[in-house]
């Protein structure tokens, strides 16, 4: 879910009917990817050691953040091209990438949930269910699990205001909508600080995070400067 520009808005009607999924079925391909996580962690790669059968849920949790975490940011850069301004004039890219960005965060969603479902019920972790659900409440590294849980709300406010943009005041969901540059920055950082093996894992979030940088730094880079795009470069030689 990444910023979106007014002017990828009408995308979104553009959009055929063919290629946009109801809520009823992503909702049920949400619930196919919790249960496929789950049937596949308990019967393909069973626990070869009972210590291993103990930390289990534990990776799949991480597994599963860690998916979630990949499927935001490619939200956030495919929003960021969208909302690009050589978009508009130049790639036209809208059509072909709106369902992307639209339909990847119902599995965002499905993942972010395995991954909280599954570490509240990991009794070794000592998070529980009220401390994924309430920030500040987690015995285990307090602060980096409340960022997740923040950047857990802030991830449904972001992605449900968009789908109610008439039940909004005009503009509102765009602003909220903007917000989701710190979601992906609050569920950067508790990865970061609340995984005991975030040295091992060090390139996905390097990864994530300069991707990330890079796209909004030229996205930035071009609208804040007024630098011409290849479309009205063509026009004002045209002119001459």
């Amino acid at each position: 879910m990444a910023t979106a520009h007014p002017g990828a808005a009408p995308a979104a009607g553009r959009t055929s009917r063919s290629t946009r999924l109801s809520g009823g079925t992503m909702t049920a391909l949400a619930a196919t990817a919790a249960l496929l996580i789950v049937f596949t962690t308990d019967q393909v790669l069973p626990a070869t050691s009972d210590h291993q059968a103990q930390l289990r849920i534990w990776l799949g949790s991480r597994a599963a953040g860690f998916m979630a975490l990949l499927l935001l940011t490619f939200q956030v850069i495919v929003g960021l091209v969208l909302s690009h301004p050589t978009n508009k004039s130049t790639w036209r890219l809208s059509k072909r990438l709106f369902p992307w960005h639209e339909h990847a965060w119902v599995f965002t969603i499905a993942f972010g949930a395995v991954h909280v479902v599954s570490i509240a019920m990991d009794h070794f972790a000592k998070v529980g269910v009220i401390g994924v659900l309430v920030p500040g409440l987690s015995e285990f590294r307090t602060v980096p699990v409340a960022l997740g849980t923040l950047s857990m709300y802030a991830l449904l406010i972001t992605g449900l205001t968009a789908r109610m943009t008439r039940l909004l005041p005009a503009g509102w969901w765009l602003k909220l909508h903007r917000l989701s540059l710190v979601v992906l920055g609050l569920a950067w950082m508790h990865g970061m600080l609340s995984g005991t093996d975030t040295f091992d894992a060090m390139a996905i979030y390097g990864s994530t995070f300069v991707g990330v940088a890079i796209a909004a730094a030229y996205r930035y880079w071009v609208f804040r400067s007024g630098r011409p795009t290849f479309s009205s470069s063509l026009a004002e030689e045209a002119s001459r």
